[in-house]
């Protein structure tokens, strides 16, 4: 599990993950949003990825609940692997594990989002069983 100590290099992969993805990266705001999920394991977890102790990647798993799934639920709000790291398996053993771990929190569902162009994450997390289930995530940002 990652801890505050990992933030810089989390703050590293989380640009990488957020260019690749096509989304606004501000590494100030991200610092205080990702040390709020590492001091406060209440709303989740950050893992890094490890191959052979060097970090290889990340998943962010946050927790909600859910009436719809009966109970806790959960977020896999980012999960990022470096280039070199894709289509060799570790994005599978990383999400065997995540599904462990959410056994053990009681996690009656887990849920995702993909960009919609990053075709190869659809067919591998399609082949891992997570389903569209045809509805629209929307999103509304409140002002603090």
């Amino acid at each position: 599990m990652a801890i505050p100590a990992d933030a810089e290099l989390l703050l590293d992969f989380m640009r990488e993950y957020y260019a690749f993805d096509g989304h606004h990266y501000d590494r100030e705001p991200a610092r205080k949003a990702l040390l709020g999920l590492l001091t406060n394991s209440a709303f989740g977890f950050v893992w890094l990825i490890l191959d052979s102790g060097t970090p290889v990647g990340y998943v962010a798993f946050c927790f909600g609940y859910s009436l719809e799934y009966l109970g806790r639920d959960a977020f896999i709000d980012e999960f990022y692997l470096i280039p070199s790291h894709r289509g060799r398996g570790w994005g599978r053993k990383t999400l065997d594990f995540v599904v462990e771990e959410a056994r053990q929190h009681d996690v009656r569902a887990i849920h995702l989002e993909v960009v919609r162009r990053n075709v190869a994450a659809l067919e591998f997390y399609r082949k891992l069983g997570f389903r569209d289930h045809g509805h629209h995530l929307m999103s509304l940002r409140v002002p603090s």
